[in-house]
């Protein structure tokens, strides 16, 4: 239930709506200033309101985050299971330790490393 209103959550306080109403929200609460002398209460609304409102988001960032992080994992899972020649213990990776994946990061730059000197021969060999 919670996964379902944070999508839906998440996704209203992206539209320009919930932007302008912000904004709206923002320019009553100034306007109104004035008529409550910018009294501490005054200050307060706004400083509560939007304290509430950034705590209460960032679980429904977090939440679309972790959402789209699984999803894409998935998907590269599915890429690699796919690809005939890619290695298939790349899947998962993000369940490694720091270690493997620091072990993991040094093979594919000295990977790199060779794949720059084949190409920089490739290109002298093409240049005479």
């Amino acid at each position: 239930m919670f996964s379902r209103f944070a999508h839906w959550a998440s996704h209203q306080a992206g539209r320009a709506y919930a932007f302008v109403g912000a904004m709206v929200v923002i320019l009553v609460w100034g306007i109104s200033g004035p008529l409550f002398g910018f009294s501490d209460t005054w200050q307060l609304v706004i400083n509560t309101g939007t304290t509430i409102i950034t705590f209460l988001m960032v679980f429904l960032i977090q939440n679309t985050q972790n959402r789209d992080t699984q999803a894409i994992q998935l998907k590269l899972d599915e890429l690699i299971r796919a690809t005939q020649d890619a290695r298939n213990n790349l899947m998962n990776l993000e369940d490694r330790s720091d270690a493997e994946l620091e072990n993991l990061k040094d093979q594919f730059s000295a990977l790199s490393g060779v794949a720059l000197e084949v190409s920089e021969a490739a290109k002298k060999v093409n240049e005479s």
